[in-house]
C-alpha cells in the first residue's frame, strides 16, 4: 500500500506485544488499543495502599487514555479533532457514567463516531478502559 507508516511512540508505554502505536494508511491514522499505562509501567488512576487496598478511578484512567491517544496524534501531525472513529473498551459497564464525564470534556456531539463495550478483562487488572482510534488526516505529500 502506498503511504504507509508505523511508529513505536517514544516516551509511552512500551506496547505488550509486536504491534507499532500508530500506524498510517494513506490518510487515515489507526491508533492500536490505548490504556493508562505509563512509560514505567504504572498505571495512571491506581493505586496500592501500603495494606494492599487497590483504589481505581475510571475518571482518571479515562483522561489518561485520551490524553496518550492525543499524544501518539500528535507524532503524525495529528490531534483529537481528526478522530472520525473511537471504540472503547470497558471491563465495568458500572463505570460508564465516570467515562461518560471525562470523555465530554474532549469531544462533543460533533465528535468521532463511537462504539463502546463490555469486556470481561484487558491485559492487567487494574486497567479499567482502553480505547482505539481512527483518525483521518491528510498526509503531507514529499516533493
Amino acid at each position: 500500500m502506498q503511504n504507509t507508516e508505523s511508529k513505536i511512540v517514544e516516551g509511552k508505554a512500551k506496547p505488550r506485544g509486536r504491534f507499532p502505536h500508530i500506524k498510517r494508511a494513506g490518510d487515515f491514522l489507526f491508533v492500536s488499543g490505548t490504556s493508562a499505562r505509563r512509560p514505567d509501567n504504572t498505571i495512571a488512576g491506581a493505586q496500592v495502599d501500603s495494606m494492599g487496598t487497590t483504589t481505581l478511578d475510571i475518571r482518571e484512567q479515562t483522561r489518561a487514555v485520551i490524553e496518550n491517544i492525543r499524544d501518539i496524534l500528535r507524532t503524525m501531525d495529528a490531534d483529537l479533532r481528526d478522530i472520525v472513529e473511537i471504540t472503547t473498551f470497558l471491563v465495568n459497564m458500572n463505570d460508564f457514567g465516570g467515562y461518560n464525564e471525562v470523555y465530554a470534556r474532549y469531544f462533543d456531539e460533533h465528535g468521532p463516531a463511537r462504539t463502546t463495550v463490555a469486556v470481561h478483562q484487558l491485559p492487567h487488572p487494574h486497567l479499567l478502559i482502553e480505547i482505539r482510534a481512527v483518525a483521518f488526516k491528510t498526509a503531507l505529500q514529499e516533493d
